[in-house]
């Protein structure tokens, strides 16, 4: 049986255990992330621990959180969007490399291949021109027979159904707030999401565990909304997915959590 793991971290960090490597996905490791606060437990020590490899989606602050990236080491190997690496070594990373959709990049027995996404790749957000700017994208990590699709931040785009088929898929199905902006995936559109990549599993992220400092405990309508928006985009989506009578499982996974991955995404030769 491949020894693979998965641990909704929480936002859009998962940790994926495959093939001897252990990989963070945009991790974001503290309480706070700017004027955002984590609504859920703390991150833990064992949720950093022997990380072999961050694959970072783009420079977004809630992606790119580099206080989270200084728990993990200055000598962790960090992976980023091609034409950021200089930035990211200014803040005194040493093991950065650059991946660009299209392009692979090798750790172990791993195979990393950049997809693209349909998201801002500027560190400030589409109305700003300063700071560093690099493409989003995705990544599509494979390894002992797994294929596993983590979509980063992204709106539904045709392109993925190249990826038809991949055994995991970490598709974000919300954000941080009371609304979410261009280049984002609804629980719907994830779902939409799911019908091009025919995934045998499917795990929700992106939702959950940040929000606005004070607004989840806010009265009124304002609060009460923030408060459904972190419980119900996943339940939305996994709704959506069974409408579609689609036989992609979904697995809500409240963060900090262990994914319960069935045995045949396990043993991929079962």
């Amino acid at each position: 049986m491949s020894s693979l793991g998965l641990r909704f971290i929480g936002h859009s960090t998962t940790r994926l255990e495959l093939a001897g490597r252990v990989v963070l996905t945009d991790p974001v490791l503290t309480d706070r992330v700017s004027a955002l606060t984590r609504q859920t437990a703390p991150s833990t020590a064992a949720d950093r621990a022997d990380v072999d490899l961050v694959l970072l989606s783009h420079l977004h602050g809630d992606h790119v959180h580099l206080p989270s990236l200084r728990l993990l080491g200055r000598d962790v190997r960090v992976v980023v969007p091609r034409g950021a690496g200089e930035w990211l070594r200014s803040k005194g990373f040493r093991r950065v490399d650059e991946l660009a959709p299209g392009e692979e990049l090798v750790d172990g027995d791993l195979r990393v291949t950049g997809v693209p996404a349909a998201h801002s790749g500027h560190r400030w957000g589409p109305r700003s021109t300063r700071g560093p700017q690099a493409v989003a994208m995705g990544h599509l990590v494979e390894g002992a027979g797994v294929r596993v699709y983590a979509a980063g931040d992204t709106d539904l785009f045709p392109a993925m159904g190249e990826l038809a088929g991949v055994d995991i898929a970490l598709l974000p199905v919300w954000g941080w707030g009371p609304t979410l902006g261009p280049g984002h995936l609804t629980p719907s559109r994830a779902a939409d999401a799911v019908g091009l990549l025919k995934p045998r599993v499917a795990v929700p992220v992106h939702w959950g565990t940040l929000a606005p400092a004070g607004l989840a405990r806010a009265p009124g309508k304002a609060g009460a909304r923030m408060r459904r928006l972190l419980v119900d985009p996943p339940e939305e989506f996994a709704a959506a997915v069974a409408a579609a009578g689609s036989p992609t499982r979904v697995l809500v996974t409240p963060p900090g959590s262990d994914v319960a991955l069935p045995d045949t995404v396990r043993d991929p030769r079962g």
